[in-house]
């Protein structure tokens, strides 16, 4: 039920109701329990199996004749009832989430915040970009950061050693962060002396691209460490995203990474991404990432 909810159904597919319930903890001690629930189906079709043998010997030869009969009864009603449920489901809540969405988007804009949705799958090096960018730019622009992983708070921790205010919250089982977790996580934030608001959603790169948190952008990290098929393998991600930032190029020489294809593939799903080269290692590259993001703030 990922593209349902964007978080694991269980491992039992098949309970006819089955009901998960998601929590996520914030550092002000909040919790907000949210129920999901998914009607699954077990289809069965009745086989009525008649079978009759008849084994004649003929010398060193045995005659066999089976008969069978397999009606098949199919119930299409139930199947279509299914898919009808889950469509149902899925419009439900994404339309909740977007409604939340909205608001957090129009407190954005009265605040006057230019808010990234930075996604990923894990190890891309979104937090290392991060600590880069708060470094390099902290003097010039007043950030805030929102950490979203299931488990820990070590990113927050390597975010709050930059001096910029940061937020953990902790998705549990869940595999994304959505509209409301994000309404919350920006209590805490002086919204008044705030120029950007940088998320870093759950590593994951399915169930984030149909979250909308109130952001102006999702910009999508792609290490080359991953494979430059990436685009093709996710689109939905990437047909989101407005830019993509294509980490650890320092490591090129040692890798098989075709840069000029993976940037192909990218375009070939989104034609209008914009694409920065760079290494948070080495800082190769980040000077336009830099320039871009202070330009999105100032408009």
């Amino acid at each position: 039920m990922c593209t349902t909810c964007g978080c694991p159904a269980g491992e039992d597919h098949h309970h006819e109701d089955h009901h998960q319930s998601h929590s996520h903890d914030h550092n002000d001690e909040q919790s907000h329990d949210h129920d999901h629930a998914h009607n699954g189906a077990i289809h069965r079709h009745p086989h009525k199996h008649g079978h009759s043998h008849e084994h004649r010997e003929k010398g060193d030869q045995t005659a066999h004749h089976h008969g069978h009969d397999h009606p098949h009864d199919h119930h299409h009603h139930e199947k279509e009832s299914v898919v009808r449920t889950v469509i149902s489901i899925e419009e439900d809540i994404l339309s909740k989430n977007n409604r939340l969405a909205s608001f957090n988007r129009a407190l954005f804009k009265e605040k006057g915040i230019f808010v990234l949705n930075l996604v990923s799958s894990p190890g891309s090096g979104k937090t290392s970009i991060l600590e880069h960018t708060l470094r390099d730019l902290s003097g010039k622009l007043r950030f805030a950061v929102i950490e979203g992983d299931q488990q820990t708070d070590n990113d927050a921790k390597r975010i709050a050693a930059t001096g910029v205010p940061v937020r953990q919250i902790n998705t549990g089982a869940g595999c994304h962060l959505d509209a409301h977790m994000i309404m919350h996580g920006t209590e805490n934030f002086d919204l008044d002396n705030l120029d950007v608001l940088l998320i870093e959603n759950v590593g994951n790169l399915v169930c984030p691209a149909a979250f909308d948190l109130g952001e102006h952008h999702k910009v999508a990290v792609l290490s080359v460490t991953e494979g430059e098929d990436k685009p093709l393998k996710y689109p939905h991600m990437f047909r989101n995203s407005t830019v993509m930032l294509l980490n650890k190029i320092d490591l090129l020489p040692h890798l098989d990474f075709d840069l000029e294809k993976c940037t192909e593939y990218a375009r070939r799903i989104n034609p209008g991404i914009v694409i920065f080269e760079l290494s948070a290692r080495s800082g190769e590259g980040m000077e336009a990432w830099y320039q871009w993001l202070t330009a999105g703030t100032r408009h």
